[in-house]
């Protein structure tokens, strides 16, 4: 086990610096990536800023408060698309033409074989890198000081959150062994994830159920935030809960999906 765990770690550095090495090739074109997303986090972030000039707390959440949740939703956003970005190929087209069966007559699991086609996505790095800034300045503003055990749970609450948005991804992503592409499913999810950026209180109880219980993207960041924030636990106790049961699921469709594929002789 430790093993095969330390040949796929290896092969993950390796084929993580061939896929950078890739990118650099098509300069332009990761200029304009990159440049896109600070566009897009800086309109998100302004937004924020002139809705607080109107008024001074919007769902009982301060500016800084806001501030912290939207940087706090890039850590695990940006963690999932350090490694998972190569998932909206298989909900787009891989099934569709018929390129899927590469990743079966590979060494390797057939997951991982897919994924490690853009491990390490630049994209990922700079959300991890802007949320980290806008935690860290938003805390400072609000004069926040964790506890140990906040200080310890943190990079936890960060990996569940990336696991939860993974999940949602490759369960959409999955439906295409069915469906041929679920480029339109995965779209809509990832639309809905972006709610995840501001506080529930302010939506809807409807779309509130939604993002908890159905598409758990308040666990990603709102309930961590909260927890940060002001120490009270709430919903946190079923974090490892979804992020368990969103997993599972995801992969029980995985890999009956790829059975699936398999037995059609695709």
């Amino acid at each position: 086990m430790t093993r095969t765990m330390t040949r796929y770690l290896r092969l993950a550095w390796f084929l993580g610096g061939v896929g950078l090495h890739r990118l650099a090739a098509y300069r332009t074109d990761f200029v304009l990536g990159a440049g896109a997303f600070l566009v897009r986090v800086g309109i998100q972030t302004a937004v924020v800023g002139l809705v607080f000039r109107q008024v001074p707390a919007v769902g009982g959440w301060s500016y800084h408060e806001v501030l912290f949740l939207l940087g706090f939703s890039l850590l695990p956003r940006g963690l999932d698309h350090l490694f998972t970005d190569q998932l909206w190929e298989l909900g787009r087209k891989l099934v569709q033409r018929g390129e899927f069966y590469r990743y079966l007559v590979r060494p390797v699991d057939p997951l991982f074989s897919l994924l490690s086609e853009r491990f390490f996505h630049p994209d990922g790095l700079g959300e991890l890198l802007v949320g980290a800034v806008l935690v860290a300045y938003a805390g400072s503003e609000l004069g926040l000081s964790l506890t140990a055990v906040q200080w310890a749970l943190a990079p936890a609450l960060v990996l569940c959150g990336a696991l939860l948005h993974t999940s949602v991804k490759l369960f959409f992503a999955s439906l295409s062994f069915w469906t041929v592409t679920s480029m339109p499913a995965m779209y809509a999810a990832s639309q809905v994830s972006e709610f995840s950026s501001y506080p529930l209180d302010i939506y809807h109880p409807t779309l509130r159920t939604l993002l908890t219980w159905i598409l758990p993207f308040a666990f990603t960041a709102y309930v961590p935030s909260v927890y940060l924030l002001t120490g009270v636990t709430g919903l946190l106790g079923w974090l490892p809960l979804m992020t368990a049961g969103a997993l599972a699921l995801a992969l029980t469709v995985w890999r009956r999906g790829v059975d699936r594929y398999e037995m059609t002789g695709s």
